[in-house]
């Protein structure tokens, strides 16, 4: 295992505890999904994490340097956001919207 993939189960603990609240696959990457709705993951590929928010929240993040945009094979997923392994400071708040926002409301 690697270490955001350490830290992201690390981090996952607490959500795991939570009703509703699984392991899963997305894009065979290992993820968290909320009352069956993805809600994180870790990219294989480069480590980072991958959160779902809502658009505007993505485009205000990428704008502010908080993340980039998740477009494996050049295909821009519109409400995912990476967050590169060097932002792992982050990453604990990332997690927090994107459960808020598969529930329906804002961090």
């Amino acid at each position: 295992m690697s270490h955001s993939d350490d830290l992201f189960w690390t981090l996952a603990e607490v959500w795991l505890e939570r009703d509703g609240v699984e392991r899963s696959t997305m894009m065979r990457f290992p993820c968290l999904r909320y009352r069956g709705a993805f809600v994180a993951c870790v990219d294989s590929g480069d480590g980072a994490l991958l959160v779902k928010l809502p658009r505007h929240e993505v485009l205000t993040l990428i704008e502010h340097g908080a993340g980039q945009s998740f477009s494996p094979a050049g295909r821009v997923f519109r409400e995912w956001l990476s967050v590169p392994l060097q932002q792992r400071e982050d990453w604990p708040l990332r997690l927090e919207q994107a459960f808020a926002f598969a529930n329906g409301s804002s961090a």
